[in-house]
């Protein structure tokens, strides 16, 4: 823990961390990254933002989509389900272009009334999880849908990293599949209406610029500028 390595002053106090690799990303792809506190009303942060990331993490509470935690379910954060929770749907309420990564993704699925896998186990570095493989590597291929805003963000031919423990089961209403894994897990949902990407890799470990994050950043600059002349 933290506390361990603080004066004994400091050893109590509360901390927001976060991946380096999220903000690198949206640098990277020609944005400027905000990092969020909750502390502050949600209406009022999505009211300076120009798009949102929610990104990787602990396990989405099965409580959300109304089932009982299994005995296999890792870390949950009640807390951030919730407050990640109300700044999506604000998000969506001003139509910010979203990209959800991962634990993102999977929340972006439950809020839409889908469940999930609430365990997948690590098989030898096959399949799901592979957390016995370096993230900046890519260990499998993607069936991305022709026609989706996945495949003309990422072409038709992906191979991507494998870091989560939970994969999506039922796929919630008004979402679109766009990407299976090799193995025929959901690896890439998406809104009818474009505003929302969600995938289940981690796009932030792997080549910049990412494709996902220029999508995002020309996203918010075409909400920006407004509809054409």
């Amino acid at each position: 823990m933290l506390g361990s390595h603080l004066p004994a002053a400091m050893s109590t106090l509360s901390f927001d961390l976060h991946f380096t690799d999220y903000p690198q990303s949206v640098v990277a792809a020609g944005g400027v990254p905000v990092e969020l506190a909750r502390d502050a009303d949600v209406a009022d942060v999505v009211e300076h933002l120009d798009a949102v990331v929610l990104s990787g993490g602990a396990d989405v509470d099965p409580a959300l989509y109304g089932v009982d935690a299994s005995a296999d379910l890792g870390e949950v954060e009640p807390e951030r389900d919730e407050w990640e929770s109300a700044l999506f749907r604000a998000a969506r309420a001003r139509h910010l272009p979203v990209l959800a990564i991962c634990r993102g993704f999977q929340l972006v699925n439950v809020l839409h009334g889908g469940t999930l896998v609430q365990h997948v186990a690590l098989r030898g570095g096959q399949g799901h999880p592979q957390w016995d493989v370096d993230g900046r590597r890519t260990t499998h291929g993607l069936s991305v849908v022709a026609g989706t805003l996945t495949a003309s963000v990422v072409g038709d031919l992906v191979r991507v990293n494998s870091l989560h423990h939970q994969t999506v089961e039922r796929v919630g209403a008004d979402l679109i599949i766009s990407a299976y894994a090799d193995d025929g897990v959901v690896e890439g949902l998406e809104t009818v209406d474009g505003e929302v990407l969600a995938v289940q890799w981690h796009p932030e470990l792997l080549a910049r610029p990412d494709p996902v994050f220029g999508w995002l950043i020309d996203a918010a600059r075409r909400r920006e500028r407004g509809p054409a002349n």
